[in-house]
């Protein structure tokens, strides 16, 4: 049990010395996830509208489709973008191969179905009236859009945590597409999948500490929005 000892001791030294090697992992984690967020919410959003609002032959298919694509494989997403953007690929002229870029756009795919997912729901959880009721007030499209959207803010808020929590934590997409490239694309999860086969276990444990943070931070975050949301 030394070792773990050591390792949280020497874990704690390099957070807080400010380790370089330490801090870009974390960097490169933090711009790639918020990259793929932003994009998974702008995109996602709308489509969860539009999906729990309207109704379309094939809706259920659609949603069948989405919930499936929940629980896709990470390793399965980052092979299928790296096939796009590799040098042979439809993309490959475009360079985003091994880079922060092309991370965002695997993790993108991997919360855009959670968002989509728990938007429809919660739209398609609010009150029938609420539409109707905006349209006699003469409201247009857009305007639904957004009364919609506000009216549902709490479980959109908690489909973009619950989508950030696994893009974070996630170590298929970031080591395919990323290439695992020190002081370039090597995220927390790749870090500590490297650090710890090469016997860096207080490298490892600094980082895993990271991840546990944030996992805890997003936790209590949602359960707050879960109690507003019931209010």
């Amino acid at each position: 049990m030394d070792y773990l000892l050591q390792g949280f001791l020497q874990g704690f030294v390099l957070l807080f010395s400010g380790d370089p090697e330490t801090y870009s992992a974390i960097w490169a984690t933090v711009g790639a996830s918020s990259l793929s967020m932003f994009c998974s919410l702008a995109i996602g959003v709308p489509l969860g509208f539009c999906l729990g609002h309207y109704s379309f032959p094939g809706k259920k298919i659609v949603r069948t489709g989405v919930d499936t694509l929940l629980s896709f494989p990470t390793v399965v997403i980052g092979l299928l973008v790296y096939a796009f953007l590799t040098r042979h690929g439809p993309l490959g002229g475009t360079g985003l191969l091994f880079s922060l870029a092309g991370i965002a756009i695997g993790q993108t795919l991997l919360g855009l179905p959670i968002i989509v997912a728990m938007t429809a729901n919660a739209v398609d959880g609010l009150d029938k009236r609420l539409p109707m009721t905006l349209i006699t007030l003469g409201a247009s499209p857009k305007q639904i859009l957004w009364a919609t959207v506000m009216e549902a803010r709490f479980s959109i808020m908690l489909a973009a945590m619950a989508a950030y929590g696994r893009i974070v934590s996630e170590v298929g997409i970031s080591m395919l597409v990323g290439g695992n490239i020190k002081w370039h694309t090597r995220t927390i999860t790749t870090a500590i999948a490297l650090e710890t086969g090469k016997g860096e276990f207080a490298v490892g444990i600094a980082l895993g500490m990271v991840l546990l943070t944030v996992a805890l931070v997003v936790n209590v975050a949602a359960t707050g929005l879960k109690k507003k949301a019931v209010k």
